[in-house]
C-alpha cells in the first residue's frame, strides 16, 4: 500500500475513465458486426476487451510490485534479451506466418493471436533508453569526433532497430513500420547525443532518402505495393472511390456528419450497420462522434492532450535520463497513434489502420499501451520516493 500512494493518481484515474468509456463504445460499435457478420454473441468483443483489460490490470500490478524490486539489477539484461527475441519472432513470422489482410503481421496460437510488431515498439523504447543511459552515464570523456560519435550513438545502437523495421516492412506493414521508425528516431533526438551528431544524422538521412527516391525512378519500380500506392493516391477524395479504397473514410464522414453537436444517442449509430467495416477498431472515433456528438469528441481529444501532458510531467521529474527517455517514448508512442488515427479518419493522410488508444478494440495494442502506462507509473513512484529521501 505504501507503494500505491506514490502513483500518479490523476493519470491513473483518467486512464481508467478512458478505458471504461472505450469498452462501452466497443460494445456499441461491435454488436451489429458481431451478430450480422460473424454470427456470434453481440457482447463478444465487449467481453473479450474486458478480459484484456483485466489481464492488463494484472500486468500493471506485476510491473509495480515485481519489476520495481528487480529493475536496477536485471532491467537492461531483460530488455536486450527481449530485443533479440522480437527480432527472431518477426523473422519466424515472415517464414512461417499466414497472410491476413494482405500482410503477415499476426501470430495465431488458436486461442489467442497477437501482433509482434506492436510489442517491438514498446520494447525498442526501453532498449534505446537503456543504450543511451549506459553510453552517457560513463565518466570517461573522449575527444569529440562527429564521425565516431555518429557511429557509436546512431549506427551501432540502431542495428537492431533497422533489422526490426526491415522485417516489419517486409510483412508488408508500411504504416506500422513508419510509426515504429518515427518513435525510435524521436528517442534518438531527445537523447543526450551531441547536437552536431544529430544534425549530421539529419543530413545523412536526407541524402539516403534522395538516393532511394532517384534509385526507385531509375529502376522503374516503387518500393510500395499496389494497395499502399492506391491508398496514397486516393485518400484526398475518398468518396470518389466509395466502393474501393475510400469506403471507410467516406462512411466515417457520414457518421461524423450524422452526429452533429450532441449525437444521435448511445447505440443508435447507423454507420455501424455494416457501412463501416469493423467500426470497433480503427474507426471507432467516427462512431463515438455519431452517437455522442462533436462536443464529446472534442472532450476526448482534450483528455488525450491532458494525459500526454501528465506523462511529460513525469518525464521531466524522473530521476535518471533512462526514465525520462522511457516516458518521452511512451508519450510519443501514444501521441503518434492518436494523431495518425484521427488524421486518417478525417482524410488528412492516407489510411494506415492504426488503432486509437483507449477506445479501439485490440488485445496486442491495449496490452502494450497498459505496459507503457505501467512503466510511467513505476517511474513516477521511484522518482517520488527518491525525491522524498533527498528531503
Amino acid at each position: 500500500m505504501k507503494t500505491l500512494k506514490y502513483l500518479h493518481k490523476p493519470l491513473l484515474i483518467l486512464s481508467i475513465i478512458l478505458f471504461f468509456f472505450g469498452a462501452i463504445m466497443i460494445y456499441s460499435a461491435s454488436s451489429v458486426t458481431a451478430y450480422m457478420s460473424y454470427q456470434v454473441n453481440p457482447y463478444n468483443y465487449f467481453i473479450k476487451q474486458i478480459g484484456i483489460l483485466i489481464f492488463g490490470f494484472i500486468i500493471f500490478l506485476c510491473t509495480i510490485y515485481i519489476l520495481r524490486s528487480t529493475r536496477n539489477r536485471f532491467f537492461d539484461f531483460i530488455i536486450y534479451l527481449l530485443t533479440i527475441f522480437i527480432i527472431v519472432l518477426l523473422a519466424m513470422l515472415l517464414l512461417y506466418g499466414k497472410a491476413k489482410n494482405e500482410a503477415i503481421s499476426w501470430i495465431n496460437l488458436r486461442f489467442i493471436s497477437f501482433q509482434p510488431s506492436e510489442f517491438a515498439k514498446i520494447i525498442s523504447i526501453n532498449y534505446l533508453a537503456c543504450v543511451y543511459f549506459n553510453k552517457f552515464n560513463k565518466k570517461k570523456k573522449k575527444k569529440y569526433n562527429v564521425f565516431i560519435d555518429f557511429f557509436t550513438s546512431f549506427i551501432i545502437p540502431f542495428i537492431p532497430i533497422f533489422t526490426i523495421a526491415l522485417l516489419i516492412f517486409m510483412q508488408p506493414d508500411l504504416g506500422t513500420c513508419i510509426i515504429y521508425c518515427a518513435i525510435c528516431t524521436f528517442i534518438y533526438f531527445v537523447s543526450p547525443t551531441n547536437f552536431k551528431t544529430k544534425l549530421f544524422t539529419v543530413f545523412i538521412g536526407i541524402f539516403m532518402l534522395i538516393c532511394l527516391y532517384f534509385g526507385s525512378i531509375l529502376m522503374g519500380q516503387s518500393i510500395l505495393g499496389e494497395r499502399q500506392l492506391s491508398r496514397i493516391n486516393n485518400y484526398k477524395n475518398p468518396c470518389d472511390t466509395l466502393l474501393t479504397t475510400g469506403n471507410q473514410v467516406c462512411n466515417g464522414y457520414i457518421a461524423i456528419n450524422n452526429g452533429g453537436l450532441t449525437g444521435v444517442g448511445l447505440g443508435k449509430s447507423t454507420q455501424k450497420y455494416l457501412y463501416l467495416p469493423e467500426p470497433y477498431t480503427d474507426f471507432i472515433f467516427a462512431v463515438v462522434v455519431e452517437e455522442w456528438g462533436v462536443i464529446v469528441g472534442v472532450i476526448i481529444i482534450l483528455s488525450f492532450l491532458l494525459l500526454l501532458f501528465m506523462i511529460l510531467t513525469v518525464a521531466k521529474n524522473a530521476k535518471t535520463n533512462k526514465d525520462s527517455l522511457i516516458c518521452y517514448g511512451v508519450c510519443f508512442y501514444i501521441f503518434l497513434h492518436i494523431i495518425v488515427n484521427l488524421m486518417g479518419i478525417f482524410g488528412l493522410i492516407p489510411l494506415t489502420g492504426v488503432p486509437l488508444p483507449f477506445l479501439s478494440y485490440g488485445g496486442t495494442f491495449t496490452i502494450c499501451l497498459i505496459i507503457g502506462l505501467s512503466l510511467v507509473q513505476l517511474i513516477n513512484i521511484e522518482s517520488r520516493r527518491w525525491f522524498k529521501c533527498q528531503i
